[in-house]
Parts: C-alpha cells; structure tokens; sequence
C-alpha cells in the first residue's frame, strides 16, 4: 500500500512532464507566442503604406476627368501654395491640398460650376479676387475648362492607373506630351517674375536648359540630391509619364 502511494505522485509528475514538452513544440524559445495568424485567404501581403491600390492596373478613360490626376496638379503648382491655400497659411479657410480639403473648403457643388466657389474664384474678372491673384498668371482657359469639366461630371474622385498598359516613349512631343505636364504640375511656382529656385519654365528654351542640366529628370524621378517634384506632391509623377519626359531629354529635348 505504502509502495502504490510512493509511485503513484511520481507517475502523475511524469506525465505532467512529457505533456508540457509535446505541448510547446510550436514556439521554439525566444519566440514570441503571441504571433499574429497567417492570413490563409490569399492576401499574405498586406498594403501597409495607406494607398489605395483599389484601381491599380484599371486603364484611365480620356473622357473622364480624374481628380488625383488632373485637378490636383493644377491646384497644388498653382493655389496650394504658402501664404494661399496650403495647410498652414491657408486665406480664407481655404486648403486646396486634398480631395476631402477642396471639397468642404472650396465649397465644389457637383454638377454646378457656377454654384461652386471654387470655380467662381479661378474665373473671377478682378486680377485682385481672382486665383490665383496678380501678379500670378490665371490658370489657362484649358485648365479652367478642366476644372469646369469635372464639376460637371459630378466633382468625384475618380481613381485609375495612368501606367496601365503599354507606355509608348517612341516620338514623344514637347507640345503634345511635355507641354502639358509642365503647364499642370510645374508652372504655377516656375513662372512669373519671382519663380520658385529661380527657375523659369515658361518657354521651350528654358525648359530644354534645364532638362539637359540633368535637374528636370533628376527632380521628376526622385533620385537623391534633388528636391522632389512635382513639389507637396505625395506620389511622383506615373512613371510612363517619367519615361517619357526622359525619352524627350535623351532626344535632346527638342522643340517638336
């Protein structure tokens, strides 16, 4: 009786034993038990970054106007500016940096451009009322077009993927394909009497010096040592729209 007493706790014990040492197989020392599960549903690599990749790869449609793309370019090179409407010298409450931001404070009515005051602000006849104000250029009857469009296209913030699809850098123009670029993202601070670093983008041949300085593909590509352009912009330019600034400079940045 006294023996099956005295084994009976050294049974129990090593039972005990062999059960906790099967049982911690899975987390080898050191590590922490506390792991997050592997997603078994397919997505093992999570966005991170906050982008929405939700139309990545979904081709730009030339009727529609996309706010990210083609609006916010002209007001952030032309009104979002400090001592205007960027997020800390904003006039008039006015901030003109973000979808959410031009809606609310730029008080944009879908489908009515005249009932919007942003619209009202840009096509103001008084030099003094108008944005952006003298002596800064008004935006081109183009631009002002643009905007016009998009309001009446209900003022959305349409998303797609400018690189979708083959990216044609053969014959680039600096009228049909640079142009355009510079005049949306880059001659709003590169004008004028004043241009931001002293660099002027108003004509061909000051635009073509910089190119072949190496600063204008240097600047647009992010590449260190240069400031980033187009400047307060969260995402570089899309990168067909890179290639083809670079194929243009690579031909000599010709006044084609």
């Amino acid at each position: 009786m006294q023996r099956s007493t005295f084994w009976l706790p050294v049974l129990v014990f090593g039972l005990g034993l062999a059960l906790s040492l099967f049982s911690c197989e899975h987390a080898p020392m050191g590590m922490d038990e506390d792991i997050t599960p592997i997603d078994t549903t397919g997505n093992n690599n999570p966005d991170t970054t906050g982008t929405d990749t939700t139309n990545m790869g979904t081709p730009c449609d030339p009727d529609v106007v996309y706010f990210e793309w083609d609006i916010l370019p002209i007001l952030r090179s032309n009104c979002a500016l400090s001592g205007c409407h960027d997020e800390i010298t904003h006039e008039e409450g006015v901030i003109l940096t973000t979808y959410a931001k031009v809606m609310e404070t730029g008080e944009v009515k879908a489908f009515n451009p005249g009932g919007s005051k942003l619209y009202r602000m840009i096509t103001d006849n008084d030099p003094e009322d108008r944005m952006p104000p003298a002596p800064n250029q008004a935006l081109s009857s183009s631009q002002i077009s643009l905007i016009n469009k998009w309001i009446l296209q209900g003022a959305k913030n349409e998303t797609c993927d400018p690189d979708a699809g083959l990216c044609n850098t053969e014959n680039v123009s600096y009228v049909q394909d640079i142009q355009p670029v510079l005049q949306n993202n880059c001659r709003g601070c590169h004008s004028g009497n004043t241009p931001s670093g002293g660099i002027l983008l108003d004509t061909h041949a000051n635009v073509a010096a910089i190119a072949n300085s190496g600063r204008m593909y240097g600047a647009i590509s992010w590449q260190s040592g240069f400031v980033r352009m187009p400047l307060g912009a969260v995402n570089p330019l899309p990168q067909c729209t890179v290639d083809k600034i670079k194929a243009w400079i690579d031909a000599g940045a010709p006044n084609n």
